[in-house]
């Protein structure tokens, strides 16, 4: 208690004046984000509200050995995650029938934004879960993320086109005054403006972590994890420390963490139908956002022939020489 306390102050004498005034500076512009213009610092766009916590966290954040930051570009599979990390860390403490997952939505589970707790004055941690999170772009990342050893990054990406078009479907809310067209959305993702873009670098500097790093940047691709979760979430408790014993694989818990975790349990839950999320003071999502469709492939809905291609052309531009690919085609 007085860690956190101490930790309070310190954030509330942070020279956030000085922040807006580097930040007054920065290119700016609309893009496919919600309600907010976009600046473009160190490579990335970000929105206005969630720089000024980047960038204190650069200057502020101390990374402890036990930490694991679960980090994705938005619409990407965060949700999933959080719910997948949280049940595999605490299965010890809840089952598959008292598990806060039943009744709050997985970023309630998984609460700490590491920006965003910098721009609210609140404890960058919870009590008695390793697990923070992060929209942040890798070479963005606060310096002691890297430099602390034990602690561990879990990426998680999507497919870009179904990444867009679940973008597009979450910025379009019912409450949007100024709704994208889906013309002019393609543009601006291919451009590079969406929150936290472009999203190709964003991805790409992940994967080059993860090749070089092994053991600190865990890389998972929501296809993979759809396609065998039994053996991705096996995977992504041994990376993160929690790995299952072979009694507990016999006794089925694997198959419960997923089958809990799942869409289709998630999705039907009263709290993920009709609660509400807050992120911050000013900005707060139905649970049912989070929740549209979580298939692969949902972009042939959306997208025409010659959008899907340049999608697919900028993926090859982007990604051919280090070896990524989704082999998700246009075709």
């Amino acid at each position: 208690m007085e860690h956190d306390h101490l930790e309070r102050e310190e954030k509330e004498s942070f020279p956030k004046k000085e922040v807006q005034e580097t930040i007054s500076s920065l290119p700016r512009a609309r893009g496919l984000a919600l309600s907010e213009d976009l600046c473009q610092y160190q490579g990335f766009w970000v929105g206005l509200n969630a720089l000024v916590g980047v960038i204190l966290a650069q200057q502020h954040f101390q990374a402890q050995p036990t930490d694991i930051i679960l980090s994705s570009i938005p619409k990407s599979g965060t949700t999933w995650l959080k719910a997948l990390s949280f049940a595999i860390v605490t299965r010890n403490r809840y089952d598959d029938v008292n598990s806060p997952l039943l009744t709050e939505i997985s970023h309630e589970c998984v609460p700490v934004f590491i920006e965003f707790s910098f721009i609210q004055n609140k404890s960058c941690r919870s009590p008695d879960l390793p697990l923070l999170c992060t929209h942040t772009s890798f070479s963005c990342l606060p310096k002691s993320v890297i430099a602390t050893p034990g602690c561990k990054i879990v990426y998680i990406c999507r497919d870009p086109k179904d990444t867009f078009i679940s973008m597009w479907h979450f910025v379009n809310s019912p409450k949007s005054t100024d709704p994208f067209l889906l013309e002019e959305a393609v543009e601006l993702f291919c451009q590079g403006l969406s929150f936290q873009g472009p999203y190709w670098d964003h991805v790409l500097e992940y994967w080059n972590a993860s090749l070089e790093m092994p053991e600190k940047v865990l890389f998972l691709k929501y296809e993979d994890i759809k396609s065998n979760p039994v053996f991705h979430v096996k995977r992504l408790a041994e990376f993160m420390g929690y790995p299952f014993a072979l009694e507990e694989e016999s006794k089925g818990m694997v198959q419960k963490v997923v089958e809990l975790c799942s869409f289709e349990k998630l999705s039907t839950l009263e709290v993920n139908k009709t609660g509400k999320y807050k992120l911050r003071d000013e900005l707060e999502f139905e649970n049912r956002s989070f929740f549209r469709k979580g298939a692969v492939g949902d972009w042939k809905n959306y997208l025409t022939p010659e959008m899907a291609a340049r999608f697919d052309q900028i993926s090859e531009q982007k990604w051919k020489a280090s070896g990524l690919s989704f082999n998700v085609t246009s075709s």
